[in-house]
């Protein structure tokens, strides 16, 4: 059965829209457990832009479920994640200017700086994952930093075409056997809807899909714990629901 991990930044980031205290990302979180969720996933970002210090202290006492934290890989985060200890730190690349996530992780250019950041996490407990492109060098360079798991980039799939979806669906397949062959644990995450997650879904041995901004969009009009049961029933397909 893949899990599926809901992230729930844009609750926060509807919140900072006006500064104020609604809506709470706690009672996303909650209600996406209600929903079905297997997870919850919240990216702490250096500009604080969104989910913030005390979201993180409070979904780390009340969320029972996995809690994935979304980190860069500098040392202010990992000296965060030690002390709040998530069950998983997914390591990501972060840029001040850029709207959501652009692109994997360089494993191979920033190598050392990874690689510390996974040991640190790793001695104190915290698996980590590292979020990378859907290709053979950026699998070979992850499986090198001693990760235990990577989740591949889906956006280049997500934004496809219909002519190009095909194509970069067996690029994130390959990736996936790739990974898979390595020792890693396989995710997949990043730009996926309710029209499109299916493909992806059910590709062999995946572990996990972690998906936020359609969810909460969804949720916007439905509520939280509808927008997740429907994604659960398409991540499981037609016979398991």
């Amino acid at each position: 059965m893949v899990l599926l991990g809901v992230n729930v930044d844009h609750v926060a980031t509807l919140r900072q829209a006006r500064g104020g205290r609604e809506p709470d990302p706690l009672m996303g979180a909650t209600l996406a457990i209600l929903g079905g969720a297997d997870g919850i996933t919240v990216h702490l970002r250096e500009d604080r832009r969104h989910i913030n210090d005390r979201d993180l202290r409070l979904m780390r006492q009340l969320v029972s479920i996995e809690l994935n934290l979304e980190m860069a890989p500098v040392g202010e985060m990992v000296k965060i994640a030690l002390e709040t200890k998530p069950d998983m730190a997914t390591l990501v690349p972060e840029k001040r200017r850029e709207l959501t996530t652009e692109g994997g992780l360089d494993a191979k250019g920033d190598f050392k700086k990874i690689s510390e950041a996974v040991k640190r996490l790793k001695d104190g407990g915290i698996p980590v994952s590292l979020f990378i492109d859907p290709d053979e060098k950026a699998v070979e360079w992850a499986a090198k930093t001693g990760a235990d798991m990577v989740e591949l980039h889906t956006g280049y799939y997500s934004n496809a075409g219909a002519a190009a979806k095909a194509k970069e669906l067996r690029k994130v397949e390959a990736s996936m056997g790739l990974a898979k062959s390595a020792g890693l644990l396989v995710n997949a995450g990043h730009g996926l809807d309710y029209s499109n997650v299916a493909g992806i879904a059910f590709l062999p041995g995946l572990r996990g899909l972690y998906i936020g901004h359609s969810i909460v969009s969804r949720a916007v009009l439905v509520g939280m714990q509808e927008a997740v049961a429907r994604m659960k029933a398409l991540i499981a397909g037609p016979d398991r629901k």
